[in-house]
Formats: structure tokens, C-alpha cells, sequence
């Protein structure tokens, strides 16, 4: 479990093990399905730092 920031809704919520749906293609981050139902990204790792 992790809070994401979405960026379709514009709220902070906790996102749960469920709403998992898979790792990005380019293997940047967790995709997952947001509360609002829009498909995000949690970018983690190397990506996160150079984000940041």
C-alpha cells in the first residue's frame, strides 16, 4: 500500500495491492488504477530520482 498523488482527479489517495494491474512497459513504475477509475503510473527507482 502506497499514497500516489493522481494525476486525474488531483487527490491523494492510498492505493492498495488490488488496484495493481501490472509494471510499465518501459519499466519505469507500478500501473495501477486509481480510486477515480484513471490509469496512473508510480514511477519508482532511478526514474523516480531523475523525476524529482
Amino acid at each position: 500500500m502506497f499514497v500516489h498523488h493522481c494525476t486525474s482527479c488531483d487527490k491523494s489517495q492510498l492505493i492498495f495491492p488490488s488496484q495493481m494491474r501490472g509494471v510499465a512497459e518501459d519499466g519505469s513504475g507500478l500501473v495501477f488504477t486509481c480510486w477515480c477509475g484513471a490509469e496512473q503510473v508510480w514511477v519508482v527507482g532511478d526514474k523516480a530520482e531523475q523525476s524529482a
